[in-house]
């Protein structure tokens, strides 16, 4: 992880890691690493809303803007493409004002904020998209079980023998198998 995001959970206070904990329900984060990975996920997401200054109502547009970009993976399994594609949907509706609103009102991002939550989310999920749907569509214990290994084992002529590789040739000739033999025999 980055120092930023290391920095940031030093920060939070366990009780706001417990709740957030329990609302998603990973009660086996520390032994599963799909739970512990998805933890990180939000705990990372709202540390940064949290030190970008974004305000309790933005920072619960995020969280639900992370969990959709992540339900779109696991329930849809969208391609990255698609996903960025609703993400742009949902980031449009937080930017603009829409027209049955009052003339005051201001959109849920600024330009300056919507750009900060693009880089986020460029950042954590979509460099990662690829990890993320293998985390959902892999099953690790079948990975773990059916990997299959064929070691091939090479005999050697004579357990003294050297290495061939880098060995000057009038050392390995002084020393081949043969030579190797007549030394032992003595």
């Amino acid at each position: 992880e980055s120092q930023h995001e290391q920095s940031c959970l030093g920060k939070l206070p366990f009780c706001a890691i417990l709740e957030l904990n329990q609302v998603l329900g990973f009660w086996n984060h520390q032994v599963c690493m799909k739970e512990a990975a998805l933890l990180d996920y939000y705990v990372c997401g709202f540390c940064w809303a949290k030190d970008a200054d974004f305000s309790p109502t933005q920072t619960s547009f995020i969280m639900a803007v992370l969990h959709m970009l992540l339900d779109n993976i696991r329930d849809k399994q969208m391609a990255l493409v698609e996903n960025m594609l609703e993400f742009t949907k949902a980031l449009a509706a937080a930017c603009h004002r829409s027209s049955t609103e009052m003339e005051n009102a201001s959109p849920l991002l600024s330009t300056d904020e919507a750009t900060a939550l693009i880089g986020h989310i460029e950042n954590s999920l979509f460099q990662k998209h690829r990890l993320y749907e293998l985390l959902f569509t892999s099953d690790r214990e079948e990975n773990l079980t059916t990997a299959e290994r064929t070691l091939e084992v090479f005999g050697r002529q004579h357990p003294l023998t050297p290495l061939e590789e880098g060995i000057p040739a009038h050392l390995h000739h002084d020393w081949s198998p043969r030579q190797l033999d007549r030394h032992c025999e003595l």
